[in-house]
């Protein structure tokens, strides 16, 4: 990584968008576990002083770099009418699978957050969880379908998504179906279609 000299910065929105850039960039290239406010603020041209001001501490900064780039906590919460939750059910486990095959960095959120216990992941994890509960009793009271089954559905399609995406790199088929192509992953998507449409009979 080449060091950048270190200027006043007056815009603070451009400036959380420099730093947070650099700590995507930092993440993707070595991980969580290497980064220090010496490096983000050498990398990023900006003062240890304002990365402390804007964010607190360095787990502050990548607590605000997650909650930005979790896909469960921001994608929306509004759902449809009951005659369209199909369609968008569908598309919703389909924007979860393309963001985690293109978005390295969120890849290694995923690893991290495995192997990991900090008060960064449990936050997370609540959010997380939070805005999953939201979505799903809300689905459940606009179509009667029991909450419990739904958690549990809920809960086996996302896990397997994000397992199977991460497997990807280091496994290049798995029950027959090629993960490193993406026809393979064309037969996942039309699977999850299926099973919807099984599920959610309009």
């Amino acid at each position: 990584m080449t060091a950048k000299n270190i200027t006043p910065e007056r815009d603070r929105e451009t400036t959380e968008r420099r730093i947070l850039d650099t700590i995507g960039q930092m993440i993707s290239e070595n991980g969580f576990e290497k980064i220090g406010i010496n490096a983000v603020a050498t990398q990023s041209g900006v003062s240890k002083i304002l990365i402390y001001r804007y964010f607190g501490s360095v787990e502050g900064l990548m607590a605000t770099y997650i909650r930005q780039h979790d896909f469960w906590i921001n994608f929306p919460q509004e759902l449809p009418e009951r005659n369209k939750l199909p369609e968008y059910l569908k598309q919703m486990f389909r924007s979860q699978i393309e963001q985690l095959r293109s978005n390295p960095t969120l890849r290694r959120l995923h690893r991290w957050e495995l192997s990991s216990d900090n008060e960064i992941i449990v936050r997370l994890r609540e959010q997380r969880e939070n805005a999953g509960m939201q979505r799903i009793k809300r689905i459940s009271e606009l179509t009667g379908y029991p909450l419990k089954e739904l958690e549990v559905l809920a809960s086996v399609l996302t896990a397997s998504i994000t397992y199977l995406v991460m497997l990807e790199e280091f496994c290049p088929v798995y029950n027959g179906i090629p993960l490193n192509n993406n026809s393979g992953w064309e037969q996942i998507t039309q699977g999850i279609d299926s099973l919807i449409d099984k599920v959610f009979q309009v």
